[in-house]
């Protein structure tokens, strides 16, 4: 349970980030290969759909950790797989970026969500 409440926390901080480049805020430089210091339009689409998509993630963790239930228990086991596949292909392109502001903050973090989608998908 701790683990998929790390998780949705840490997915909770990410949502305001992504909230906030979506309305503009001079963030670019720590998403999406941080080449745009305010992100043009398609970028903030981008961002809207992370924080649909980080929500998904914190419903399918909270299912499978078992504080809610929401999807069939296949849908969070199965999902929790995918999740921790998504955040592990995630440390690479990261740590990638050619944004040094980007590739020491978001590989990490995407290392700890992948550690902690693990921890939940193995619950």
């Amino acid at each position: 349970m701790a683990a998929a409440i790390a998780l949705t926390v840490i997915l909770a901080l990410l949502a305001v980030f992504q909230l906030a480049l979506v309305l503009g805020a001079p963030l670019g430089r720590f998403a999406w290969g941080g080449t745009h210091r305010v992100l043009p339009a398609r970028l903030r689409i981008g961002s809207a759909v992370s924080i649909v998509v980080s929500a998904v993630i914190a419903v399918l963790a909270l299912d499978r950790a078992g504080a809610i239930d929401l999807v069939p228990d296949i849908v969070s086991t199965v999902g929790m797989w995918v999740v921790f596949a998504y955040f592990v292909l995630g440390i690479p392109l990261n740590a990638m970026s050619r944004s040094r502001p980007e590739r020491y903050t978001m590989t990490p973090v995407v290392a700890v969500l992948a550690i902690l989608s693990l921890i939940v998908a193995l619950s």
